[in-house]
């Protein structure tokens, strides 16, 4: 009897995953197999799931009307130093909010996390403009601050929260200084959740539209904006669309699969320290 049990509540948990996840497995497949028609496929009713025969037109067309290595390697900058400069500002700031219990603080970063983009652009397009930095990548991390910021001061107060202050006691006793405490001691201990945040910094800086689309030159694009160059006056071309969408999906796709293990193993282990 237990074992049926444990069999239909197995069977249970594997249905709710599978309804839970289909929805988004099958836009991924349907965006792949857009991208692998061509348009007179695409728009064809009842719809056509399976390409006969596939093609890469779609993906040479992005290429041609792009200049998609560009903007790659902007999205690579951009990413890279606004997840750098997030932990170079947010691991200290998230271990000052643990140790002073500063939940105030950390309830203001998490406001400024939630609020819409949008909310700053206008004020910050102004300030970047009259500062004579627009179309260049400098306001574009800068913006990007407000994005990841934020996810790491709230990963890391977490697992600081949860740190035995004994260790850090002992530290201070022996002549340590707080941030020598906090830099040989703390940050060690606290490596899975800087893992943690900056993966995840990582891609909500890649996936970005907003600030890049209003603040980037020609030059200064990064990959979701190429996206949005599919589309056209005359017409949705879905199959370009659904390809360039592909190609911008696929690094933090990959870096999701290959991270998820250090995801969860960070997440689970700042929730039970913290509890």
């Amino acid at each position: 009897m237990r074992k049926l049990k444990r069999t239909l509540s197995n069977a249970a948990f594997g249905v709710s995953v599978l309804l839970l996840v289909s929805p988004a497995a099958l836009v991924f497949l349907w965006m792949l197999s857009l991208s692998l028609k061509n348009e007179l496929d695409n728009t064809a009713f009842p719809p056509i799931f399976i390409p006969d025969p596939p093609t890469l037109d779609n993906y040479r067309e992005v290429f041609a009307r792009n200049d998609f290595l560009l903007f790659a390697w902007n999205s690579v900058v951009v990413s890279f130093s606004a997840t750098g400069l997030a932990l170079a500002i947010g691991v200290p700031a998230g271990y000052g909010i643990a140790k002073m219990r500063a939940m105030r603080a950390a309830a203001l970063i998490l406001i400024a996390r939630i609020t819409p983009g949008l909310s700053y652009l206008i004020p910050l397009f102004l300030l970047f403009q009259w500062l004579e930095l627009t179309g260049t990548l400098v306001p574009i991390v800068i913006t990007h601050l407000v994005i990841t910021v934020p996810i790491v001061v709230w990963v890391m107060i977490s697992f600081f929260e949860g740190l035995p202050a004994e260790l850090e006691e002992a530290a201070l006793v022996d002549g340590a200084t707080i941030w020598q405490a906090f830099r040989y001691v703390a940050m060690p201990l606290a490596r899975p959740g800087i893992t943690v945040a900056t993966i995840l910094a990582f891609i909500f800086s890649w996936n970005n539209f907003v600030f890049a689309m209003v603040l980037a030159g020609r030059e200064t694009r990064t990959l979701p904006v190429a996206v949005n160059n599919m589309l056209t006056f005359e017409q949705i071309s879905w199959g370009p669309l659904s390809a360039a969408a592909l190609l911008v999906t696929a690094p933090v796709l990959i870096l999701t699969l290959l991270a998820q293990k250090q995801i969860v193993a960070g997440l689970t282990a700042g929730g039970v320290k913290g509890a």
